[in-house]
């Protein structure tokens, strides 16, 4: 239903009804949480998403500006806004479903009511709907993904020709790529190699720490490039695969125009290189023996004798060869990563303007 553009503020009142299967399993999936550990069963929410009544494309949610909601009579509190953007654009509400069920009524017999205000803005029209859905842990995600199948290595492959191809406008050719093996979030080596298939780059991501932590906060965001990088677009990539189990003493490799890799090792730092029989030696082992220095009186001189103590004596007690020998000493150098929600049942979808 199409209201008058000329007032200010628009409401709308939306009626929704639960099945009784829908109100078992809901019920049923709040009490394995209260009372086990909830691993067994999945937690089902009633969510209430709002974006643009726009068909040309898929649409993250949206919210009206000045939005008020109230489920069965109740206030339902909106989330806050987003920090200021520095490029002075209106603040906006995160874009994320909004949890309604603590204030829907469990019940097949007696229908919800919701009640929706908005400012409204010429040329904007928005489309709400309701959804059941039901909340998959970020273990169950890994699951699903590893499901869908590594990727083979050769699209890895040609997207690295296709990155080191010389473009014959450019003076400067870039002939080899090198890439992290560790990954952006935890800083640690990769186990599961993941990006997303929207990205342009070659560096990859932990699959399982990315999917733990948008189930804490989700914001569904590549660590590397900050594009957009929904769970549905996410990839295991084979090539990282191949690399990772090939080499286990790197973290960084080098891509070829060709194709192929080879590992980044850091140079080795320089040891101090002795003469296996060259022993340490201490100033008091040589002077240990008191040096005799005779002094003979004569009329016009005075001569004086002194024992050269690097001489080779001719006692095999004094006879010391590691005394003699110079131990070669080389110079140092230094050597060179939205909780996942299914949508399974729609109850209301309506559109707004």
């Amino acid at each position: 239903v199409v209201q008058s553009s000329i007032q200010r503020f628009q409401e709308k009142f939306f009626i929704f009804a639960l099945t009784p299967q829908q109100v078992r399993e809901i019920c049923i999936s709040s009490l394995s949480v209260l009372f086990s550990s909830g691993t067994t069963m999945h937690r089902i929410y009633v969510h209430l998403g709002l974006c643009l009544a726009e068909t040309s494309c898929p649409q993250e949610d949206n919210y009206p500006n000045s939005l008020c909601i109230k489920v069965n009579g109740k206030l339902f509190p909106l989330p806050g806004y987003a920090p200021p953007p520095k490029n002075g654009i209106e603040q906006k509400r995160p874009g994320r479903p909004l949890n309604i069920t603590p204030l829907v009524r469990l019940s097949s017999a007696v229908p919800n009511q919701i009640s929706i205000s908005w400012a409204s803005e010429i040329g904007k029209n928005y489309s709400m709907s309701v959804y059941l859905v039901r909340q998959l842990t970020s273990a169950m995600l890994l699951q699903r993904l590893k499901m869908k199948g590594i990727r083979n290595p050769d699209h890895s492959r040609a997207l690295i020709k296709e990155k080191l191809t010389a473009d014959p406008d450019s003076e400067i050719a870039t002939t080899s790529l090198r890439v992290s093996l560790m990954c952006p979030l935890g800083k640690m080596r990769l186990t599961i190699p993941c990006r997303a298939v929207t990205c342009t780059h070659l560096q990859c991501f932990d699959a399982a720490l990315y999917l733990q932590m948008n189930e804490k906060k989700p914001t569904w965001i590549c660590p590397v490039c900050d594009k957009k990088a929904a769970y549905e677009s996410l990839i295991l990539d084979g090539l990282f695969m191949e690399i990772l189990n090939e080499c286990s003493d790197v973290d960084e490799i080098k891509f070829q125009e060709d194709g192929s890799w080879c590992p980044m090792r850091p140079k080795k730092e320089a040891m101090r290189v002795l003469s296996p029989q060259c022993t340490k030696i201490e100033s008091s082992s040589v002077f240990r023996k008191p040096c005799s220095v005779t002094v003979t009186n004569e009329v016009n001189k005075k001569k004086v004798d002194v024992i050269d103590l690097t001489i080779e004596s001719s006692s095999d007690e004094e006879e010391d060869p590691s005394a003699k020998r110079k131990c070669i000493f080389m110079s140092e150098t230094q050597g060179s990563p939205t909780k996942g929600f299914v949508n399974f049942k729609v109850s209301c979808n309506s559109v707004m303007s």
